[in-house]
């Protein structure tokens, strides 16, 4: 019965794939060695020597000595014994810092990836014409200005303002150089083709409002400002426009590429999106306000 039973298993293919499979681990036991887990292996090619010595002739303008083309050897495998280590060990994962890096790595990806064609004429004058508002110049002014400074002032600042006024006014001659009238102070005695916001930063919104219509070429004032009275003589004033698409061409061109270069990483990010299933939840109102009230 025994033998008969022995027999049978003999003829059953478990049994043969059973030896067939100790007899190929014996083989390779015997060609290997004891048997063992592979180590993991880092082989520094001739490519990636001649990379590092690259990046270091730039940084140093000079090639790197043997000594220091092994230091960089070296140093390329220690860093990469430790990512490997540190991806075993799952240190990559929840990190917010490797997370933005790995994705501004796709970015910089699919931005080499994508092939924009040259802008042609059409192209920038329907850009132009689309976003005027965009490269519209803005009104310039070029003007003197008098400071009088109310805290040294020994009567009424504003009749010493127009008395000043009068005198500039009826001889020319004592206006050449307004450093020398007035009070001290360090704001500019003289602005040369300044923005009316540049004017405001430094003077304040009224006064830019006071000046803009100023008459050019004599002293017009007081006009007020968050530090005192200022008598102004309007030099020049530039209105400002649409500019001939031909002086701007190459912000145009510029301007043009960003925008065809964010559609079509817009596309590219769009394709990837539309491969995963997002769910957002955000919280109710009365949840929102108290999160923003921490």
């Amino acid at each position: 019965m025994i033998h008969n039973k022995f027999l049978r298993f003999l003829r059953d293919p478990l049994c043969h794939f059973l030896v067939l499979g100790a007899a190929l681990f014996m083989v390779f036991s015997f060609v290997n060695g004891p048997a063992s887990m592979p180590a993991d292996r880092i082989v520094i090619d001739e490519n990636q020597v001649l990379q590092l010595s690259e990046q270091f002739q730039r940084t140093w303008m000079r090639p790197p000595t043997r000594q220091e083309l092994q230091g960089l050897a070296d140093d390329f495998v220690k860093e990469e014994i430790l990512y490997r280590e540190a991806k075993a060990m799952g240190l990559d994962q929840d990190d917010l810092v490797i997370r933005r890096r790995l994705r501004q790595k796709m970015e910089f990806l699919y931005e080499d990836l994508t092939e924009l064609k040259v802008a042609t004429d059409a192209d920038l004058q329907a850009y132009f014409d689309a976003n005027q508002d965009r490269f519209r110049q803005p009104d310039r002014f070029s003007f003197q200005q008098i400071y009088l400074n109310p805290g040294k002032s020994t009567g009424d600042v504003k009749r010493t303002a127009d008395e000043l006024l009068t005198r500039l006014n009826s001889n020319p001659a004592i206006s050449a150089d307004p450093k020398l009238i007035g009070d001290l102070t360090l704001l500019p005695t003289q602005l040369n083709e300044v923005t009316e916001p540049v004017v405001a930063n430094t003077f304040g919104e009224g006064f830019v409002k006071d000046i803009k219509n100023a008459t050019i070429g004599r002293w017009s004032g007081p006009y007020e400002s968050g530090y005192g009275l200022h008598l102004v003589r309007m030099m020049k004033r530039a209105t400002g426009g649409l500019p001939d698409m031909a002086e701007i061409r190459p912000v145009l061109e510029r301007e043009w590429h960003a925008e065809r270069r964010k559609e079509a990483n817009d596309r590219f990010y769009g394709a990837i999106r539309a491969r995963y299933g997002v769910e957002i939840r955000l919280p109710a109102d009365s949840t929102s306000k108290t999160l923003a009230a921490r």
